[in-house]
């Protein structure tokens, strides 16, 4: 077996920077071996909480030739900055979602990658989901005939129970809210269910707790046959509801809504519950493997510049 690959995480500025930290020492394939961060405090509390050294210099650290590549935790709006950097190092970079916050920069930088040969996969890990893989069986079988409305729906209690950083309130830094950070899931599971070539009809965002960003959101999509697409995400729910439906001209699958939280499908004839499957090779494993391969993730980035097209969109509508 080759020796792992070396890994180093860039920033603890998002929340799930030790989570992505941990994939590394975790994945048998792959070595944790240094933390970055521009701010040196946040940086050395993750270092020391996952037991690695804390490089303070990121120049430094991508010349370092026994590092193959590095997760990108940082705000989003120096994803073009810091990734530009990582793919003229020549390191493969697994990064946090949104790839960048404009689509002429995720295009730049996926073109930067492919011109170095430079592997990106971005993190939309609910695609690998059990749920999903349930779900993409039964839309590519057409069980449901001719699909009409979806609707999917993830939010938290980040904001009203204040366990969200103040950074994620900083527009300059975020980009926006909930929209922009929780709400890629429901929206790339929307693109998975309707296609990704989905127009914005509206965005509807509110402020509850008067952070300066929206905290409650619903975006409606429609898709060229005429279906329409609900994204519901937000900040302000107590529990973490998760819920999808997908209803078509011959049928209704619905995950997360029944009493117990199941996959129901119905073609006319009384709901049926479906088997989840097991999770298929979620977003870092797939990462691996195209190092190891040399073949990029393909889908993974083309559903991640559509992710960015639609989050774009979705935030112009509801500026205008």
């Amino acid at each position: 077996m080759s020796a792992p690959l070396r890994i180093a995480a860039l920033s603890a500025w998002h929340v799930h920077a030790e989570e992505y930290a941990r994939e590394a020492q975790n994945h048998p394939e792959t070595e944790l071996v240094a933390v970055w961060d521009d701010d040196a405090e946040r940086g050395k509390a993750l270092a020391e909480a996952v037991g690695v050294d804390f490089a303070p210099d990121l120049d430094a650290l991508l010349a370092r030739e026994d590092l193959d590549g590095v997760t990108i935790t940082t705000a989003t709006t120096v994803h073009r900055e810091v990734i530009g950097k990582v793919i003229a190092a020549g390191k493969h970079v697994f990064t946090e979602k949104l790839l960048a916050p404009t689509l002429a920069e995720c295009d730049d930088l996926l073109e930067a990658a492919r011109s170095a040969g430079v592997q990106v996969t971005v993190s939309l890990p609910r695609l690998s989901h059990g749920y999903t893989v349930a779900l993409r069986e039964v839309l590519e079988a057409g069980t449901l005939g001719r699909l009409s409305y979806s609707r999917v729906r993830l939010a938290h209690n980040g904001s009203t129970a204040d366990w969200l950083p103040p950074r994620f309130y900083d527009p300059a830094e975020a980009i926006g809210g909930a929209f922009s950070d929780l709400a890629a899931h429901p929206a790339y599971l929307t693109q998975l269910i309707l296609g990704t070539d989905v127009t914005v009809a509206s965005a509807t965002y509110t402020d509850m707790t008067g952070r300066g960003v929206e905290d409650n959101a619903v975006v409606t999509v429609t898709s060229p046959d005429g279906a329409i697409g609900v994204v519901e995400t937000g900040f302000v729910t107590p529990a973490s509801p998760f819920s999808i439906e997908v209803q078509g001209t011959s049928g209704t699958l619905t995950y997360g809504l029944g009493a117990d939280g199941g996959m129901l499908l119905d073609t006319g004839d009384g709901a049926v519950a479906l088997d989840i499957p097991a999770d298929a090779p979620n977003p870092f494993a797939l990462w691996v493997q195209a190092i190891r391969s040399g073949e990029e993730t393909t889908e993974n980035l083309e559903r991640a510049r559509a992710l960015t097209a639609l989050v774009v969109a979705a935030n112009t509508a509801a500026a205008a």
